[in-house]
């Protein structure tokens, strides 16, 4: 008894195979997707509900509150200096931000288009401090704000907060790739119309990497907006604390009302989502072109 080939694969059947093969690829990747999205998005998911709660068990895995009331934020408001703590932080990102975004933009222009010797070396030598830990210059940092006498007053204990972090190697390393994407024949063009190298920086560089530039004020925002190590070694006045480091204050002043932490915690995390979701497109944008480059 001879045994039968197969009947042949039809186009038809084909195309069945990989559209089933290209759904089940499409399932697992958001199956993935989606386990990772609650992961990421529960810790935050709690922390609200249990804002909103007045009893019940706190540290169980729970989908809903067990009650809801405004009174943890309310104690927030009455026992802390929240409004103060916002405008300090408020202060600190606005000059922090701003001047990490003049400093890098004007850093990484002769380090990407401009010929000098030992330009790579400096370059290499700026990244290579990536892998100090920020704790590193705490000390450094620290004698060096005593001897400049900053600590004397109002004004000069949030240039102490601000200064130590204006120089950002991750906005130094982004703003070079972008001005790397930008052709050189702009370039050479401006500067046979006779136009500095300032000027090419102001009129050619910055608007072509803008997208870029605001991917990283927002990085910049989020970690100075979150900085809290620093303020709290340099300042002794809790008034003048930023809310990052005032959220470690409620820790203590509401040992026994956890609940009250994490309502401090959500007004803490609000501004940096709004700014976020605000700046989504040009984050996105500004990394693509920073990859790219």
């Amino acid at each position: 008894m001879t045994t039968l080939p197969p009947p042949p694969v039809t186009a038809q059947q084909l195309r069945a195979r990989r559209r089933a093969r290209g759904l089940l690829s499409k399932v697992l990747t958001y199956a993935l997707l989606l386990m990772i999205a609650v992961v990421t998005v529960y810790p935050f998911y709690w922390t609200l509900i249990t804002s909103f709660e007045t009893t019940g068990a706190i540290y169980t895995p729970k989908l809903l509150p067990s009650g809801f009331t405004w009174s943890n934020y309310q104690a927030v408001f009455e026992n802390a200096p929240m409004l103060r703590w916002v405008l300090n932080s408020v202060i600190i990102c606005f000059f922090g931000v701003g001047g990490s975004v003049i400093l890098a933009t004007l850093a990484a222009y002769p380090l990407a288009r401009m010929r000098f010797p030992g330009r790579d070396f400096i370059f290499y030598a700026i990244l290579a401090v990536l892998v100090l830990p920020n704790e590193a210059g705490l000390i450094v940092n620290y004698i060096t704000t005593v001897k400049l006498g900053l600590l004397q007053s109002v004004p000069g204990e949030y240039a102490a907060i601000v200064l130590p972090g204006l120089a950002s190697v991750i906005g130094l390393f982004l703003l070079r790739q972008a001005y790397l994407s930008i052709p050189q024949e702009l370039i050479e063009a401006a500067r046979i119309d006779g136009a500095s190298e300032l000027t090419i920086w102001r009129r050619v560089m910055i608007p072509l990497a803008l997208p870029t530039i605001a991917a990283f004020a927002l990085l910049d925002f989020v970690a100075t907006w979150n900085s809290f190590l620093w303020a709290r070694i340099i300042l002794n006045d809790r008034e003048l604390y930023p809310l990052a480091a005032g959220l470690l204050e409620l820790n203590g002043l509401f040992s026994t009302n956890t609940r009250a932490v994490a309502a401090g915690t959500v007004l803490t995390i609000i501004p940096i989502l709004l700014i976020f979701l605000f700046a989504q497109r040009y984050f996105m944008r500004g990394i693509e072109g920073a990859v790219k480059g």
